[in-house]
């Protein structure tokens, strides 16, 4: 295991392809953990993104910059240059600013939680008020334990959280509230999924059909009985449908994931 300049962890033999996993909000590449776990013959690089995790010191950069700091980690760290790409919430916005930007360096990718067409009026209302809580380790806490974090991990999670800074944090939600679907052509023509856990927002899954309009090969998903973490809440079924998904392209073997028409 190795670390760069960018806090990008390493993981698995150098060998086959590499995925590349883009983590939440309020997180680091820590919460790959069950993954990693769970994919050890896989060459994994698991950065934190500028203003989070380690790179907490850092300024926010907005959603193209952050896409084009992971573009230089997969051209310096990901074997060949290339890479699958997996982003959860935040980590999925950049995933897609990615592979818009950055087309030739996404073998496939796949994001979950991205409300990419901006959040709901009842989302703007509700989530401001909260924003100030975002420095409480009572209020982390108490989220770890609706995500279903495993006991260990929760205090990791919580330091995590709270040492974001609030600048930090009212950019990056003032950033999700409006549409971040790149307004110019995509040229990628790549594997992709989006993925809407069953319990989580609506707004996430009211995001594919434009997303699907502006990559016509998107196939969708909705998670059954899962919410926003489902990484964590059920690391075995994220992990095949990770597994699967970098591998043949498909959700499934079969190819049952739905595609939109735009």
């Amino acid at each position: 295991m190795t670390e760069s300049v960018h806090w990008c962890l390493e993981h698995g033999p150098r060998n086959g392809e590499t995925i590349v996993m883009l983590h939440g909000n309020n997180a680091g590449g820590w919460m790959w953990g069950p993954q990693i776990e769970r994919l050890p013959e896989r060459h994994l690089l698991t950065p934190d993104l500028p203003a989070l995790g380690e790179r907490y010191g850092l300024r926010w950069p907005g959603m193209r910059a952050a896409a084009d700091d992971i573009a230089e980690i997969i051209r310096e760290h990901a074997i060949g240059g290339t890479a699958h790409v997996v982003g959860l919430s935040l980590g999925g916005f950049v995933a897609v600013h990615l592979v818009h930007r950055h087309p030739q360096l996404v073998r496939s990718c796949m994001i979950t939680g991205v409300a990419l067409t901006g959040l709901t009026s009842l989302e703007r209302f509700l989530i401001p008020p909260q924003i100030p809580l975002w420095r409480k380790r009572w209020y982390w806490r108490a989220q770890a334990a609706a995500f279903g974090v495993p006991a260990d991990g929760r205090d990791l999670y919580v330091e995590s959280a709270v040492r974001v800074s609030p600048d930090t944090n009212r950019t990056i939600f003032r950033e999700l509230a409006e549409s971040t679907v790149p307004a110019e052509p995509f040229a990628y023509s790549g594997p992709i999924l989006a993925v809407a856990g069953e319990k989580e927002q609506r707004s996430v899954r009211d995001a594919f059909p434009a997303l699907g309009q502006a990559l016509p090969q998107l196939q969708t998903w909705v998670a059954p009985g899962m919410h926003h973490p489902w990484n964590i809440e059920d690391p075995d079924l994220f992990t095949e449908v990770l597994r699967t998904f970098a591998d043949t392209g498909e959700r499934e073997a079969s190819g049952e994931a739905t595609r939109p028409n735009p």
